[in-house]
């Protein structure tokens, strides 16, 4: 293995590139001097020398290490700690020889009918003026911008401030408040208005989940990143001059791709599938600017790291080595953490996420269901904790933070911080498929037995609907399976999958000839996998336990039921019937004044099912039935 590295890396000594930092030659350089006179030669000439930047490497932890491409301590790259001596001298080697713009070219289409647009330029203050001065000289200085005066589009600059993160802090009143962290000014280029007349490029990008799956699974990684990617992709000569902004130092177009157009992240994904189309799926995955690379052991990686950067030198794409990571246990990858064993939530969007304080309006809830929801995989019963919150955001609702909402705010904080592991798919084992049904919420569970241990793949839920909470202990039952097998069935067809469920008619519903028209739709799909329902008591079908990968002995000691129901009550009957409110309304047209918008909505939507003939109430029923509701 060793001799045909060595080899191929010889291999690699003729024809190398020379490193370059920009991307195209200066070309309109000379006319920058004729429309900027407010640029000063002692400006330009302190811009245009070459200074060695200076770096604050940040601490790292234990097993995570600096080691340098260059003499001198220049060119900083984080690797294991636990790299032997000769592994960490091969790395390097084949980085050293590696690490030094792009065969796609980003075009801008319109809508029929589009006409040009010009904008006028937005004041800005003497500060934001300086840091506007100064990221256009940058630009002119490496050709991604030229000086245009001509041009019928024009868009607007914008300076904002640049984030870095969110925290909590206390205001002066010792309340919690969100607060965002700035390390900056950004100058951007408000490109709202060619959106919309832009023709959008429909190129979606990779599924979150199949990438971690993919991914996840092995002993070493390596993590690449691009240099400034976006400017890496030409734009079209034509459409160069649809991206003209103007600023208080005239006006200027891109001549790479700039950010705010809403096609340049479907651009840029697929020029890094069609450089990279013949590795991807096999020996890396590729999101947007981050490379990952995987192996099973550090020759292999190195190996499959090597032919990368070859890659990346053929089609002079140029990387960022200061955010590259190499030879790693594990490392974050959307977010998420992925290891050999496991795939974990990211502890420090946890973190912030748990620091959070109350929300106090509509729009601080639905922030904070965005940010749980995007780890809803490993949340246990999410639709079932966070249904107080999701009733504050239905329309006409009025916002009532108590203590139910509290309750739930504190529960799906918990459970983050207490989020179970889940682990990527085996493909040669069975699947199985954990199933139940509340009055309000059905709860699903994909998962996997190694070695007589089970370990959880996915778990959903769904919120029912008004409809689906009148449906039978059987129909929510089997709708649960439905669901279940439509949300993970890129994972079971062609599988053989066993089924779960508390509810021991489930069984014979696949072989019974007469039912509801509901259920025998329901089985029509069902046909389509093959699987096994079992059934399981409702002791054993414990969804925690599960889901904590928490084994259950099936010598669980199981209470039988005891006939003398000693703790026997009486159930209490209310005054008012429940269809007094729907007789009232049929006769005059009232409903109580009490009523939420949220209960005016569920009472109109089921009216029209009933009719009053007095004495007597009746109510339209399936098969075009009509019963009495007093007898």
């Amino acid at each position: 293995m060793q001799e045909k590295l060595n080899e191929s890396l010889g291999d690699l000594e003729e024809g190398l590139p020379e490193p370059s930092y920009f991307l195209v030659a200066l070309q309109g350089w000379r006319r920058r001097e004729e429309i900027l006179p407010l640029f000063n030669k002692e400006e330009a000439q302190e811009a245009t020398k070459e200074e060695t930047p200076k770096l604050n490497l940040k601490p790292l932890p234990t097993e995570l290490k600096y080691t340098y491409l260059e003499e001198n301590k220049k060119c900083p790259i984080v690797i294991s700690s636990s790299l032997t001596t000769p592994q960490e001298v091969c790395l390097l080697e084949v980085l050293k020889r590696c690490i030094s713009h792009l065969v796609y070219t980003h075009h801008i289409y319109m809508e029929e009918e589009a006409k040009p647009i010009r904008q006028p330029q937005r004041r800005l203050n003497p500060h934001m003026q300086e840091v506007v001065r100064a990221k256009v000289l940058k630009l002119l200085q490496t050709g991604i911008i030229y000086p245009i005066s001509d041009s019928p589009w024009v868009s607007p600059t914008q300076v904002v401030p640049k984030k870095s993160g969110i925290t909590v802090v206390q205001n002066e009143k010792g309340e919690e408040v969100v607060t965002r962290l700035t390390s900056g000014w950004k100058v951007c280029i408000d490109y709202r208005k060619l959106n919309v007349v832009t023709r959008n490029d429909h190129f979606l990008l990779s599924f979150i989940d199949e990438v971690l799956e993919r991914v996840s699974g092995h002993h070493f990684y390596c993590f690449l990143d691009s240099y400034s990617g976006y400017f890496q992709i030409e734009i079209d000569v034509e459409d160069q001059e649809k991206t003209t902004f103007t600023c208080p130092f005239g006006t200027h177009a891109y001549r790479r791709m700039s950010f705010g157009l809403c096609n340049a992240p479907a651009t840029f994904q697929r020029c890094m599938l069609s450089i990279f189309s013949d590795m991807v799926e096999r020996i890396m995955e590729v999101f947007m600017d981050v490379i990952t690379i995987y192996g099973s052991t550090f020759e292999e990686c190195l190996v499959k790291l090597e032919a990368v950067l070859n890659r990346c030198i053929e089609k002079d794409f140029v990387l960022n080595w200061e955010k590259c990571h190499f030879m790693v246990q594990q490392g974050i990858v959307l977010d998420h953490i992925i290891s050999e064993k496991c795939i974990e939530v990211d502890k420090a969007n946890v973190e912030l996420i748990v620091k959070l304080p109350s929300p106090t309006n509509v729009k601080g809830v639905r922030q904070f269901l965005g940010h749980a929801g995007f780890y809803r995989r490993f949340i246990k019963d999410f639709s079932k904790l966070s249904k107080p919150l999701c009733e504050l955001l239905a329309k006409d609702a009025k916002f009532v933070w108590d203590e139910r909402c509290q309750r739930s705010f504190e529960q799906l904080k918990q459970f983050l911080t207490a989020a179970p592991i889940v682990r990527a798919p085996n493909w040669q084992l069975p699947f199985k498929v954990m199933c139940d049904a509340s009055d309000f919420a059905i709860e699903v569970v994909l998962g996997q037995r190694e070695d007589g241990k089970p370990y959880v793949i996915y778990y959903a839920n769904k919120t029912l609907n008004e409809a689906q909470r009148n449906y039978t202990t059987t129909e929510k039952k089997l709708l649960a399976v439905v669901f279940a097998l439509d949300k993970f069935r890129v994972y079971l067809v062609g599988s053989f999958i066993i089924v779960f469920t508390d509810h021991s008619a489930l069984k014979y519903l696949l072989t019974k000839k007469d039912a509801k028209a509901r259920l025998i739709r329901w089985i029509l799909l069902l046909q389509e996998f093959n699987l096994q329902i079992r059934d399981k008591k409702g002791v054993e079908n414990v969804i925690v336990d599960y889901l904590s990968r928490l084994a259950i002995a099936h010598n669980s000691h199981v209470l039988p039921i005891n006939d003398d129901f000693p703790e026997e009550s009486l159930m209490l009957l209310e005054n008012t019937p429940w269809y007094a409110h729907i007789a009232n309304y049929l006769v005059i047209g009232e409903v109580p004044s009490e009523w939420k918008a949220q209960d005016r909505e569920h009472f109109f939507a089921k009216i029209h099912a009933y009719y009053w003939e007095e004495p007597f109430l009746f109510k339209y029923c399936a098969y075009q039935i009509i019963r009495n509701l007093f007898f």
